[in-house]
This record gives structure tokens, sequence and C-alpha cells, in this order.
């Protein structure tokens, strides 16, 4: 009798379909049926490397329109049980074209289902998806998000739980590299148990379509910062089999349901897993290429929800990465994501970039990161570059500013979306990664473009994790006028803007509101050409149960106001 092991979770959603992913304990049939006939899809599982999984796709749902299902495997109703807590488990679709419903579009990054065993990191406060789900869970009828963007770090390859290195410890010798971090596909299956079967994240990700993207720690902390990092860990005899490893869950566990019913028939790589039965070579053998070379695959997508888009955009396995020509996005990658922020003048109201990494950062480390790259490409000789590669590596300076070139190139299409008669109303990069939260907005240099539309970095860290003292400190300093200070000495020693290989960024940009710590998840709220932004964190109440509070609440077409709170 097959059993449901992990889901179901919703994925993509639109006016009139939707896909569920599951993972089940053996070959199967696997149903979803929504209540009172309004819509029903079948899918027979497939096989990577023991494990079994099913996407399903279901049509005809009406627009605009909630409606509870239900889960059978071989025609059992597994989901939901019989003795489930939570309310029945429902659909959301969005509205038909030309309604003025308002959609919600919350993100946040960076997610630890259980602490690290290095107590040290300790998280503070309760979980924002947990919290997320109680709220949901209390009011079945009320608020909630249309769509959750998670945008990296969803599982922790590297930082790993007690449990988990019990059960680590029991399948191989962890005095062995890579010690008490996964090292392989049914590994990283563990991670994902551990972080999907969390009950309030279950039910929460059953009900709201989920869309995705890796950052470093769903393979390794600063996966691909350089070329001589990329040069050391492919010398380990453990890297090539956890990055695979890596890739080929992150294909199966998150990429898939990134993908819209057509891509998914349309995509030959999950026909022949499906026409497989096994697919474990096929899978393999594609992230190999992968992993190989930067321009093979595209992980990148695009979801038009009504008249928002949303640019989802990989910003670490398409990196380009020999020293004379680094690039956060290979050619390839880069020509996509300017097609689909160009297709279709005036098609949509806002434009939303999903890229895990923050385009606009605190000044200081800006200029810290734009230093650090140009001794590394040699500005100040062979001993000062070999010093700048291992900062590079111990600091993780590798955000935009550590690609000078390619901050400048999504400067430049910012600018040019958000210009023109046809623009959107809004331009905003989502990110997150830095375990804080804040609202930065880009100055554009007099007698340049201007863009019409307005134009906002909206940064979201962490949903779950710890934030030291000396983080909080480090960011602070970053967005202050002494910090400001110092990057620029360091950008005068790195000789940046000065004839030098590194230029100073072309804009300029101040911080409109944080930053914030804590447990977090922003929201953005569009209506027609109008927007909205809420930060809520996760706090303790008097009686001791888990809220979301809000931090921040104000309307971003104009000015972004005062914080709501602390």
């Amino acid at each position: 009798m097959a059993g449901l092991l992990l889901g179901p979770l919703v994925r993509y959603v639109d006016e009139d379909s939707a896909t569920v992913w599951v993972e089940t304990g053996r070959p199967c049939v696997v149903e979803v049926v929504c209540e009172g006939g309004a819509g029903r899809g079948t899918a027979h599982t497939w096989q990577i490397a023991g494990h079994h999984y099913a996407l399903v796709t279901l049509v005809g749902l009406r627009p605009g329109a909630t409606v509870p299902y239900r889960v059978l495997l071989d025609g059992r109703q597994v989901w939901p049980s019989p003795d489930d807590r939570y309310p029945p488990s429902s659909i959301r679709t969005l509205p038909a074209p030309g309604n003025d419903a308002p959609l919600q579009v919350a993100f946040g990054s960076c997610r630890w289902a259980a602490p690290p065993s290095d107590a040290s990191h300790d998280p503070v406060g309760p979980d924002a998806l947990d919290t997320l789900a109680t709220r949901i869970a209390a009011d079945p009828g009320g608020e909630r998000p249309d769509v959750l963007l998670l945008l990296g770090d969803q599982v922790y390859a590297d930082h790993t739980s007690e449990a988990i290195r019990r059960w680590l410890a029991a399948r191989r010798d962890l005095r062995q590299p890579p010690g008490g971090q996964v090292a392989d596909f049914e590994e990283y299956t563990r991670l994902y148990y551990e972080s999907w079967l969390d009950p309030d994240v279950r039910w929460l990700l059953s009900n709201v379509p989920s869309c995705m993207i890796f950052d470093d720690h769903d393979v390794i902390d600063d996966w691909n910062t350089s070329e001589a990092w990329q040069e050391m860990m492919r010398a380990t005899p453990w890297w090539e089999e956890r990055v695979l490893a890596g890739l080929m869950s992150y294909w199966v566990y998150q990429h898939l349901g990134n993908l819209s019913p057509a891509e998914l028939m349309a995509d030959p790589l999950f026909a022949q897993v499906r026409k497989a039965g096994d697919g474990t070579a096929l899978l393999r053998e594609f992230v190999a290429q992968a992993d190989a070379d930067p321009a093979f695959t595209r992980w990148s997508y695009r979801r038009d929800l009504g008249r928002v888009r949303l640019l989802m955009v990989d910003t670490r396995a398409s990196r380009v990465l020999p020293e004379d020509r680094r690039a956060m996005l290979d050619e390839r990658e880069w020509a996509w994501l300017r097609k689909q922020a160009q297709d279709g003048p005036g098609g949509y109201d806002h434009l939303l970039i999903g890229a895990s990494l923050p385009w606009l950062l605190p000044h200081a480390i800006d200029d810290v990161e734009r230093w650090n790259a140009a001794l590394c490409a040699g500005e100040r000789g062979p001993r000062w570059a070999r010093i700048a590669e291992k900062l590079r590596q111990l600091g993780d300076l590798e955000h935009w500013s550590a690609f000078p070139q390619s901050f400048e190139a999504l400067t430049e299409l910012v600018a040019e979306a958000g210009a023109g008669p046809d623009a959107p109303a809004t331009v905003c990069v989502l990110s997150g990664d830095v375990h804080h939260a804040y609202v930065a907005e880009p100055l554009w240099p007099e007698g340049g473009q201007q863009p019409d539309a307005r134009v906002l970095q909206l940064t979201c860290s962490p949903v779950h994790n710890s934030v030291p003292a000396s983080i909080k400190l480090g960011f602070r300093f970053g967005w202050s006028g002494a910090g400001r200070r110092m990057g620029r000495w360091f950008a005068r020693h790195g000789r940046v803007g000065r004839q030098g290989r590194i230029e100073p960024a072309s804009i300029d940009w101040r911080k409109t509101g944080g930053p914030w710590f804590g447990n977090q998840l922003m929201t953005l709220t569009l209506r027609g050409r109008g927007a909205s932004v809420r930060l809520d964190q996760a706090r303790r109440g008097a009686d001791g149960e888990p809220r979301l509070e809000p931090a921040l609440d104000t309307e971003i077409n104009t000015e972004v106001g005062t914080p709501a709170g602390p």
C-alpha cells in the first residue's frame, strides 16, 4: 500500500490550472481531486535513486476560486488525514484578467528547519513560516499570500542538525569528509523531510503556491564564489558527488514545481524521466553537464501573475568564474533575462526580479567587494591578489558588487525596463541572503536615463536562522556614514575608478527602511498600478504564542514611509 512521504505541495497556480507535487513510498497512481468536481488530475509516479515522485497537473479550474482538494494514492485518500487538526488544504486560483483584486507576494530566504548541531548557531525566536501557517489556519478564508517566494537556502547541506548528524553517523564514518555535511542524494532527501515535514510548514505549502530558487547553502557555503574556490573544491574526493546530488535534489524537490504545465510538457528531461520509470542515470548525466557548463541549462524562470511579471534569477549555477571575464550570469542567461523583461511592452504593471543576492548592499560592503574584485583582478599585483582571494572566500565577498560588470548590467536592465510610456509602475528586486531586512532606493545620476517606474531593492532574510550580534553590528555599520567613509578608503586603495580595472557603481542609493533583524517575511501587495510593502516579524506575544507583528507597512508608489515598529 502506497503512503504519502512528503507533500502535497501546491506549486504552480494561474487562473485555471495548478500543479501539486508529492513524494510517495512506492510506485502508484496519484490523484488530486477538487471538491465538488471543480478539478481533477492524475499522474503516475516516477523514480529517482529509489524515491518515488509525482507532479500532478490540474486544468479547467475556475478563476478567482478557492477550492479544497484531496490526494489519493491508488484510489485511497491520504490527504487530508482523518485526524488532521488543520483546515482542509485548498487551491486558490488567480482572478480572471481585468479583475482588480490585489495580488499578495510574500518572500524571504534562509530557513533552518532545526538548529545546526553547532550550538553557537541557535536561532532566536519562532519560525516565520510556522507563524504564517498558524495565522492562515486560524482564519482560512482570510488574508493569505497568493504566492510565496523562497529565495534560497531552503535546506542547509553544510550546517546539519543534531538529528541529521545522528542519522548520518549510523550510515557512514563522520570522521571522513564531508563529515556531518550531506554527501549524496539519499542524504539530501533527509534535509527535505526535516524541513517540509514540519507540520505547520507542510500545511502551509499544501495551500500557498510557492516559487523557489537555490542559493549557496542549498549546496554549500560560498558555492561558486570564484574560479580558485571551484578548483579547490573539485580537487576534493567528495565534492563531485555532493554538487551532483545537490543539483539532482534541487531539480526534483524545487525546480520542477517552478514550471508551468506547458513548460513541463515541453521539458525533454521530464518526459524522459517519466518514460524511463527510473530516471536516476538520466538526471545525473543532465546535472553533470549543467555543473560543467553554466550555459548548458537554465534554472531561471518567468511567472506572469496577472499583470505582475516575476523573473526568478539563478545567481549561483550560471556564474562565469575565470577572473578575466567574471560574470554573475553567462551571456545566454543575460539574453534570456533581457528578453523576458522587454517581452510585451505594457503587458505588465509591476516587474519583480527575484535574486537570492541583493543588488544594492550597504555602501561599505559594496565598496569592500569592489576593492576585493580589483585586487583579485591584479590591480596591486600577485601578492595582493592572493590575499584578496583568501579574503573573498573568508568574507563571502561574492554579491553583485563583487561582479562589477554584472552589477552594471543589472542596473542598465532595471533602468530600461522601468523607462518609457509603457513602463511598469514599479520595478522591485527581491532578495535575501544577508540575514537582515531593508528597503533601498537607487538614485539615478543627473543627465542619465531616469526610469519612470519606482525602483526598489527589497531584502528580507532570514525566515528562521541565527542573527549574531556581530552581524547586526556589521550591517548597521555598513549602512552608516562612518561605514561609507571606510568603504571609500578601501575603494581608493583598490584604485576603483582611478583608471583601474574596476569602476565604481554608476548609481548611488539610499536606505529608506531598516535594517530589521529577526525571523521575518516581507509581503508586496499589488493592485492595479498601486503597490505597498509590509514586513512581518515572528515574535512571541505576552501569552507566549508566536505571531507575526508588522515592522513596516507602507505604500511604495511614492515615498517609503517611517517604519511602523522598531
